[in-house]
C-alpha cells in the first residue's frame, strides 16, 4: 500500500523506506501551528505566536553528533570529540529502524532549500514526526515557490523522530538521542531529541562541509548586514557577544542573522530564510527586531506564561535558560532582498572578554585575523556556573567549532585569501569589560560599541593614530568619533595599570595553550598573529 497524502500534490516516501504513512505534505505555517493546538502539543500565546515544549532536550547534544565515516569523509573530517565517527553498518541498521518506527504513522513532509543564491542553492526535504518541528524548518529554511514543487527533487533529506529512541548497546549511540550526518547518502538523522535546532544545526554542519569541499566557498557563523552604498560587513561573535544586536542597524539592511557563505564571486549569501534567537530577558527596548517579530507564524521554544495569562515571562527560566523563537525573516522589517550582499568591506570578530584586557576595538592584521578566528575567544562570566568565581576563557574555532567538520585551519586559510583578495578590514570588537574585570569593571557601554562599529564602517578610523597592543600585538586606534579616547586603551582604565600587566600576560598565556593543537596545521603567517608575550 502506499503512503496517503493529506495535500495538494501526491508524493511517496516509500525511496525513504516509510511505508504505509499518512502524508501531510507542504502544510501552511496556520495549518501546523492549528494541528499543534488541536493535538495538545502547544498553545498560542498572547501575541498570536505558537509556544512549545521540546521535551528533555531543550539545547543541542554535542557528544551525542556524529558522522558516518566512510569514503567522502575518511580523509576530509577533522575527526575527534566535535566530530565524532560513526560506522557506516551501524548507520544503515540505524536508519531502518527509524524509518520502520515512522511507518504506519503520520508524519509532516517540507520540500524547501537552503542558500538564497541560486548558484549554491541546496534542496532539502523534511520529513518531521511532529507538526511544530515541520512549522519550525518551514521558519528557518528557505521557501519554494509553489510552481517549483512540481519537479522538486531532494539533495538532502531531514528524518527528525524525537519519540524514537536509540537502544546505545546495539544501536552504537552513546545514549537514546542521536543526530548523524550521512554524507554518501545525504541524510541528517535525528532521533531522541524535540530540540528543533538540531535540524538546523545538522544542516549547517553539512553546509560547513560541501561548500569548502565541493564549492570552494566559505561557510561562516555570523550575522551580515549591508549599508547604504551596497558594502556589506560580516559579525563573528559566540552567544553573548551582540551578534545578533549589533548586525540589527537602523541604518543597514540585514542578509541574515548566524549562517552565511562567502563565495567567489565575492558575495554574501544567507542559508537559512528565519531567525532562531534567544529570547532569556527579552525587551522590546533591547531587542526590539525580535520583540516584534513574535507573532502568529512564530514558534517559541520552552517558555513560560506569567500567571494566569498566555503572556510569556521571558525573566522565567525555570524549565531552561535556552528559550528561544524561530521566525521566518520577513517578520523583520528592514531586511536585505534576497538575502544577498556584495563587496564585503568590514569583518567584526566579537568578544565578551569579562577579564577585561582586550581593547573595545582594534585592527587586525590578515595573520592576526586568522589566529583569532580559530582562537574563537570570548570569556564566561563568574557566578554564572557552580565553582566559577573569575572568569572563564571560553574558545570555539572559527567562532562555531561544534559545526565545522573541516580542521578550523582549512576555514582560517580561506578566510585569509578572501580577505587579502577583497581587500576587507577585520576587527576585534570587545562587548565586554572596562576599568577592571567581571567583578570591577563595568561592560562596556552599547552606544560607545556602537559608535566604534559605526566609525569602522564609514571608514573613520582609516586616517587616525594607531598604537599597537604591547601583550597582543593588536592595533588600537587611539581616538574614535563619539567614544572617549581614555576608553580606548583598556590599561587606562585600571586603577592598577600594572596589575593589567600581569592580567593580559595571563590571558595570552591562555590562547596560547588553546593554540597549541592547532599550531602544527596553522601557516608561519597565522603563527605570527599569535600573542607577544
Amino acid at each position: 500500500m502506499d503512503n496517503q497524502t493529506l495535500s495538494t500534490q501526491s508524493i511517496s516516501l516509500n525511496e525513504l523506506g516509510i511505508k504505509n504513512a499518512t502524508i501531510h505534505y507542504q502544510l501552511s505555517a496556520d495549518e501546523l501551528h492549528n494541528i499543534t493546538i488541536q493535538s495538545g502539543q502547544g498553545v498560542e500565546d498572547s501575541t498570536g505566536a505558537l509556544a512549545i515544549n521540546t521535551g528533555t532536550f531543550t539545547g543541542r547534544s554535542p557528544q551525542d553528533r556524529f558522522i558516518v565515516k566512510d569514503s567522502v569523509t575518511e580523509d576530509q573530517v577533522w575527526w575527534g570529540k566535535v566530530n565524532i565517527p560513526f560506522e557506516p553498518a551501524a548507520f544503515e541498521k540505524l536508519y531502518n529502524k527509524v524509518t520502520q518506527y515512522l511507518s504506519n504513522k503520520e508524519v509532516f513532509v517540507r520540500d524547501s532549500y537552503v542558500c538564497s543564491d541560486p548558484n549554491y542553492r541546496l534542496n532539502v526535504r523534511v520529513v518531521t514526526e511532529t507538526a511544530w518541528s515541520n512549522l519550525f524548518c518551514y521558519n528557518m529554511f528557505l521557501r519554494p515557490e509553489a510552481n517549483e514543487l512540481a519537479n522538486f527533487t531532494p539533495e538532502w533529506t531531514v528524518i527528525c523522530a524525537p519519540s524514537f529512541m536509540a537502544d546505545p548497546a546495539v544501536d552504537g549511540t552513546r545514549q537514546s538521542n542521536f543526530a548523524i550526518l550521512d554524507f554518501t547518502k545525504k541524510i541528517a538523522l535525528i532521533g531522541g531529541t524535540g530540540y528543533t535546532g538540531e535540524m538546523k544545526k545538522g544542516i549547517f554542519s553539512a553546509l560547513n562541509f560541501i561548500l569548502p569541499v565541493f564549492k570552494n566557498t566559505l561557510p561562516m557563523h555570523c550575522s551580515a548586514n549591508v549599508g547604504k552604498d551596497g558594502d556589506t560587513a560580516i559579525f563573528f561573535g559566540l552567544s553573548g557577544t551582540g551578534k545578533t544586536t549589533l548586525s540589527a542597524d537602523p541604518d543597514r539592511k540585514l542578509i541574515g542573522d548566524d549562517e552565511h557563505g562567502w563565495t567567489n564571486e565575492n558575495t554574501v549569501f544567507n542559508f537559512e530564510g528565519g531567525c532562531y534567537a534567544k529570547v532569556i530577558n527579552l525587551t522590546e527596548e533591547n531587542e526590539p527586531d525580535i520583540f516584534r517579530a513574535i507573532k502568529k507564524g512564530a514558534l517559541l521554544e520552552n517558555v513560560v506564561f506569567k500567571p494566569g495569562t498566555n503572556e510569556v515571562d521571558y525573566d522565567d527560566i525555570s524549565i531552561t535558560p535556552n528559550t528561544r523563537v524561530s521566525y521566518p525573516i520577513t517578520h523583520i522589517d528592514n531586511i536585505q532582498p534576497g538575502s544577498i550582499g556584495k563587496n564585503p568591506k568590514n569583518i567584526f570578530f566579537l568578544t565578551a572578554d569579562s577579564f577585561g584586557i582586550l581593547p573595545p576595538i582594534s585592527r587586525l592584521t590578515p595573520g592576526q585575523a586568522a589566529y583569532h578566528f580559530i582562537s574563537g575567544y570570548t570569556a564566561k562570566v563568574a557566578g554564572t556556573e557552580a565553582g566559577i568565581d573569575e572568569p572563564q576563557p571560553n574558545f570555539s574555532a572559527c567562532f562555531g567549532a561544534p559545526f565545522m567538520p573541516l580542521h578550523p585551519t582549512r576555514y582560517a586559510e580561506m578566510l585569509s585569501k578572501k580577505m587579502k583578495d577583497a581587500d576587507v578590514k577585520v576587527w576585534l570588537i570587545n562587548t565586554g569589560w572596562t576599568g577592571g574585570a567581571y567583578g570591577t569593571g563595568t561592560r562596556m557601554k552599547l552606544k560607545y560599541t556602537r559608535a566604534m562599529i559605526t566609525a569602522a564602517l564609514n571608514g573613520e578610523l582609516d586616517n587616525v593614530a594607531y598604537e599597537n597592543h604591547v601583550v597582543f600585538g593588536i592595533a588600537k586606534p587611539q581616538t574614535c568619533p563619539n567614544v572617549p579616547n581614555e576608553i580606548l586603551n583598556p590599561r587606562n582604565t585600571w586603577a592598577d595599570p600594572k596589575l593589567y600587566d600581569i592580567k593580559a600576560v595571563e590571558l595570552a598565556e591562555k590562547f596560547k595553550a588553546n593554540f597549541a593543537k592547532f599550531e602544527e596545521f596553522a601557516n608561519a603567517e597565522i603563527m605570527a598573529g599569535a600573542p607577544l608575550a
